[in-house]
């Protein structure tokens, strides 16, 4: 079996993605990017072009503070963390794509009960 097919996230899931990565803890824009990939098994990549200009969005929306420091190479990079309204939208933005989610299985239905 091959390499799952990467897919364009749909407007606004960027930012849930995000919220929810940094509610682990703080992390530096590529370790949010990996994690995303990773944990959706290489289907969903970020790209620099789009994650930068979230993570900027979410914290001038205060969902997100940040420092600077040093990674584990030595390099300094911008980390971010989940703040009180961060956490707040997070558990919003996430019921929401719940419900989203069943709504659209309700109108997709069950494909094997279709066959029958």
């Amino acid at each position: 079996m091959g390499a799952p097919a990467q897919t364009d996230l749909p407007q606004g899931t960027l930012d849930l993605l995000i919220l929810r990565v940094l509610a682990l803890g703080p992390m530096h824009g590529y370790a949010i990017a990996r994690r995303i990939q990773q944990t959706s098994r290489e289907v969903l990549a970020v790209q620099q072009g789009s994650l930068y200009p979230a993570l900027h969005r979410l914290e001038n929306k205060g969902a997100l503070s940040a420092d600077w420091k040093l990674t584990d190479t030595g390099r300094e990079a911008k980390f971010y963390r989940l703040t009180a309204r961060g956490r707040t939208r997070l558990e919003s933005e996430t019921a929401n794509w719940r419900q989203l989610v069943e709504a659209v299985g309700l109108i997709l239905g069950d494909p094997e009960g279709e066959r029958r």
